[in-house]
């Protein structure tokens, strides 16, 4: 009865398939992570940008005139605090200006906002064409 005497424990290539096994899980595992986790960076990018313009537009109802800056919308509580592009992981954005229509007079203002983020989303398009 010799191979009750045995000690217990894994042997070499138990621990290699096992091994073996947990590459195999994350492989799977990492990739999917990585994509959630891009896909809920341009989500929020949309949502960011959204908002600002939605501060826009309100500005220009309330005022009659559209906003120098995004700075100018946080000065005035149209928005809380500039917001983060998740892409590029800044406050900086491409801040679009224009005619503007409320004003007349060949007066300038802020029309839209751009992320200043290179690349394309998982559908091919442009961060910088949201």
């Amino acid at each position: 009865m010799a191979w009750l005497r045995r000690q217990g424990g894994f042997s070499l290539l138990e621990l290699m398939i096992a091994m073996f096994i947990l590459i195999i899980l994350l492989s799977v595992a990492i990739p999917t992570y990585q994509r959630s986790v891009q896909q809920a960076r341009e989500t929020v990018l949309k949502e960011n940008l959204w908002q600002m313009r939605r501060a826009i537009d309100q500005f220009g109802a309330d005022k009659g005139r559209l906003p120098a800056s995004i700075d100018e919308l946080v000065e005035l509580n149209y928005l809380r605090e500039v917001p983060y592009d998740p892409i590029t992981e800044t406050q900086e954005w491409d801040e679009v200006a224009g005619d503007d229509p409320l004003k007349g007079d060949g007066a300038q203002g802020l029309k839209d906002v751009k992320s200043r983020a290179d690349g394309r989303d998982a559908d091919g398009k442009a961060y910088r064409e949201y």
